[in-house]
């Protein structure tokens, strides 16, 4: 599930609330906080900031797992904050495009892990039209189990 909007109109105090919620009903979520501020799971977080996908990738290299780059948050909610580029270097869509390929290559998304929601709270203005052009995986979940939007292959 994708939340996208303007700035400043609640999206990730919509997403996390919505989260914790769905945590309290027994099921497991994982949202990917989407904006260069990493600051979309702080609430989930107790407050606290997460280090970004972007960022571990910068100081650790290409050889990171899994754990090194989501925390648990509230309810045992999964969350995962993407980042962003150096100022003034790349943009925010390739920022998150390697995050979710990252995410896909760990087994993030696999039927393992057991996931019945993935949010992803998406800054409202990502440039270089990066975001769209991710190709999200498969959802973990049983085909026809949810709608989504009319440009989605699901």
């Amino acid at each position: 599930i994708a939340i996208y909007g303007k700035g400043g109109i609640g999206k990730s105090t919509t997403t996390q609330n919505t989260v914790a919620g769905l945590a309290e009903m027994g099921k497991k979520v994982m949202v990917v906080g989407c904006d260069p501020k990493a600051d979309s799971t702080r609430l989930l977080l107790g407050g606290l900031a997460q280090r970004s996908v972007l960022d571990t990738l910068r100081e650790e290299g290409e050889d990171v797992d899994l754990e090194d780059i989501r925390s648990k948050g509230y309810g045992s909610t999964i969350c995962v904050e993407s980042g962003g580029p150096e100022p003034g270097v790349g943009c925010a869509g390739r920022g998150i495009i390697t995050s979710v390929n990252l995410l896909e290559q760990l087994g993030a998304y696999d039927e393992s892990e057991g996931l019945d929601y993935v949010f992803y709270d998406v800054l409202g203005d990502v440039v270089c039209g990066g975001f769209a052009i991710i190709e999200f995986p498969r959802p973990p979940w049983r085909p026809g189990a949810c709608d989504v939007g009319p440009n989605s292959p699901y």
